[in-house]
C-alpha cells in the first residue's frame, strides 16, 4: 500500500499507512494518515465497483442529506497489486449496531429520509443490476438456488413452510418498473454513528438504479419493530415493495445461516435473529 501510494499520489507519500479494523471483506481498507482512507479491491469482481464510485458518488453526494464516501484519488495497479482502487476523505464515526443507537426510532426515520432523497436523484444514465453490484436492484429471483438451498437446512429449526411462503410472496410482489437509485448494501458495517446518532453512510460499490426494494432489508437486520414501523411510513412503502424488502432480508439470512444451525457464534445467531425477526413480523401482518 505505501508504495502504491508513493509512486501515484507523491503528495500523500509521507502519511502513515494502517490498516483499519474489520476494513471489510470484498475491499482493503487503510487509514492514509488522519484525514484519507485506502480501499483496495480484494478481487476483479469487486474492483467493478472503482469506476463506479468515481463516476456516480461527485453525483449523488451533493443530493444526500448526510455525509457518503467522497473520491480524492484514483490508484491503478501497480507494485504487484492488479486492480484498481481509490482513495477517499475519512468519515469519523463508529459502526452501527443495536446497542449504539442512542434512539432507535429517530435513527429509523433518519435513514428513511437518506434513502428518500437517494431515491429522487435522477436515474438517467445510472448503473443497472450486474455483476458490478451482485444484482441488487433487479429480481429476486437470482437468488433463488441459494434459498432453495438453504431451505432444508431449516427443517426441525423453523417452520420450513412458512418461510418458503415469505419468499414466495416476496418473488411474486409486482414492482412497477420506476427505475430509482439505491445503495444496495444498507447494512451495519456501511453505517457510521456519532453519539448513537446516524452521522455517515459510506461503501456504495453495489449502488445502481432499478427497483430499490433491496435497501429494505436493513428493516429488518437493524431496526427495532418501532423503528421498522416508522422507517416504511416515512419511505411510504407500499405492501408489495415491503414484501420484496422482506424477500431481500431473508436472502441475507438464509445465505448465512449456519449449515448446522446450533453452532451457536456470532454470525450465525445474528442470521438466527434475523430469520426469526422475519418469521415474526410476516405472521404479525397475516389477516
Amino acid at each position: 500500500m505505501s508504495r502504491l501510494v508513493a509512486t501515484q499520489f507523491p503528495q500523500w507519500a509521507g502519511l502513515p499507512v494502517t490498516p483499519v479494523a474489520k476494513g471489510g471483506w470484498d475491499n482493503w481498507t487503510f487509514h492514509l494518515g488522519p484525514r484519507l482512507s485506502a480501499r483496495m479491491p480484494s478481487a476483479a469482481e469487486y474492483a467493478q465497483a472503482v469506476e463506479k464510485e468515481h463516476r456516480w458518488l461527485p453525483v449523488l453526494a451533493p443530493r444526500l442529506p448526510l455525509p457518503v464516501s467522497t473520491p480524492v484519488g484514483k490508484g491503478e495497479p501497480g507494485a504487484g497489486y492488479p486492480f484498481p482502487w481509490s482513495v477517499y476523505a475519512w468519515l469519523d464515526g463508529e459502526t452501527a449496531s443495536a446497542d449504539r443507537i442512542a434512539d432507535p426510532v429517530r435513527f429509523a426515520v433518519e435513514l428513511a429520509e437518506f434513502l428518500s432523497a437517494l431515491r429522487q436523484v435522477d436515474p438517467s444514465g445510472g448503473p443497472r443490476p450486474g455483476i458490478h453490484n451482485w444484482f441488487r436492484g433487479g429480481t429476486l429471483r437470482t437468488y433463488a438456488g441459494v434459498v432453495r438451498d438453504a431451505l432444508p437446512r431449516l427443517a426441525g429449526h423453523v417452520d420450513v413452510d412458512l418461510v418458503g411462503g415469505i419468499w414466495r410472496d416476496a418473488l411474486d410482489a409486482p414492482w412497477d418498473g420506476t427505475d430509482m437509485w439505491f445503495h444496495g448494501d444498507v447494512a451495519q458495517g456501511n453505517i457510521l454513528l456519532r453519539g448513537g446518532q446516524l452521522a455517515a453512510v459510506i461503501d456504495f460499490g453495489t449502488c445502481g438504479v432499478g427497483d430499490p426494494a433491496c435497501d429494505l432489508a436493513i428493516a429488518w437486520t437493524l431496526l427495532t419493530v418501532e423503528g421498522r414501523q416508522a422507517f416504511r411510513e416515512k419511505l411510504a412503502v407500499d405492501e408489495a415493495e415491503w414484501s420484496r424488502g422482506r424477500g431481500w432480508a431473508l436472502w441475507k439470512a438464509l445465505a448465512t445461516y449456519p449449515h448446522t444451525p446450533d453452532d451457536g457464534d456470532e454470525a450465525d445467531n445474528s442470521a438466527r435473529r434475523v430469520l426469526d425477526g422475519i418469521i415474526a413480523e410476516y405472521v404479525s401482518l397475516r389477516p
